[in-house]
Formats: C-alpha cells, structure tokens, sequence
C-alpha cells in the first residue's frame, strides 16, 4: 500500500508552520489528533470517490482505504501547496489502485443506481447536493477514461500535464479524454435537461 501514500519518498517528520497542528500531532501518533483530522476529511475522501467510481456500491470500502492511506501517508506530507491538494491526490491514486485490482474480477453489476452516498458535508448548501449528485449520475454514464480525467482536470482543478503524470497517459491522449468527456457531457445534460456548470475549457 506504500505506493498510494504520497508523491516523492522523502520523510518529513514535521509539517510546516501554520498547517492545522493535527497533522503534526497525528504524524507523532496522537490517536485523538489523527481520528478527528480523519473524520473531517471522510466527506470529501467519500465525495472524490463516488464521482471516479461507478454506483455506490463499492464508495465505503475504497473510502475506508484511502483513509489507511493517507493515515500512513502523513509522514510523507512535505507541506508543499494546500493539505487538501495533498489529500485529494492520495484518494485518487487508492481508488485507481482498487479499480485495477477490480477489473480481474467478475464483471460489476450493471449501471445499478442506488441513492447516493457521497453525501455533503455538513456546511455544504443542499443545492451544492443537488449539483453534485446531478453530476455523479451523468458521470456514471461516461467511460472509465474519460470520467478520470474530468474528474482530476475539473474537480481536482490539476492541468492537462499533472493530469497526464497522474495517470500515466500521454499529454494528447488526456486532452482527448477530456474533449470526449466534456462533449458526451453536454450531450447526456442536454438531453436531461440540465446543462452543468463549468463545463467549457
């Protein structure tokens, strides 16, 4: 699981100043500080989760290891760019690495729709609910490839490149993900009738 923790293998034993001192106390093992950093994190762990997988059926599990990951992975945190970026980063690689364990598997269970469980967090508004689960359902109907990439362009906000090193892919292969995904879409809201927001380049 050492491979999902982090970016780079160089082992900060502090994070820097002015990082939430959570962080800091659970890299010294305090269980009080990493339980509540954790449990502030899990809506937005479950959120990314739901919108890189098909259905919810799998979001819990993937959820409870990308929290083990970033767990082990705290010492690794080199305080470089937001803590949030940090995390998002480490959820997406647990997932991709559970999707790949996935696929020699049998087949998942077709296009099974049960009510959402990436749920907001508690400050979230409920129509940021609504746009959110409107937008998990209209991924759910997209490929794989092109889900990934939108999810990490438009939601994580990484560039084309970042999004080609993450993924392993080839910089023109991403964009054409991305045009894919963005066209299909628009295709998919028009035909819902509820065109998303952000959807242009």
């Amino acid at each position: 699981m050492g491979a999902m923790t982090s970016t780079g293998r160089e082992v900060v034993g502090r994070a820097r100043p002015g990082a939430d001192p959570r962080i800091q106390a659970a890299i010294q093992g305090r269980r009080e500080a990493a339980e509540s950093l954790l449990m502030e994190l899990l809506p937005r762990v479950r959120n990314l989760v739901r919108y890189l997988v098909h259905g919810d059926g799998e979001v819990e599990d993937i959820s409870q290891e990308a929290l083990i990951a970033l767990l082990r992975g705290l010492s690794t945190y080199r305080g470089e760019g937001q803590f949030q970026s940090w995390v998002d980063r480490v959820v997406a690689r647990t997932t991709f690495a559970w999707l790949k364990r996935a696929r020699g598997n049998e087949a998942r269970r077709g296009d099974d729709s049960a009510e959402l469980m990436a749920v907001p967090s508690e400050d979230a508004p409920p129509d940021e609910y609504v746009h959110r689960r409107r937008m998990v359902m209209l991924l759910d109907r997209i490929p794989d490839e092109q889900r990934h990439a939108m999810v990490l362009h438009h939601v994580l906000g990484m560039s084309v490149p970042e999004v080609s090193d993450e993924l392993g892919i080839p910089f023109e292969t991403i964009r054409s993900r991305l045009r894919l995904g963005r066209t299909a879409l628009r295709a998919l809201a028009t035909e819902d009738g509820s065109v998303p927001d952000g959807g242009t380049e």
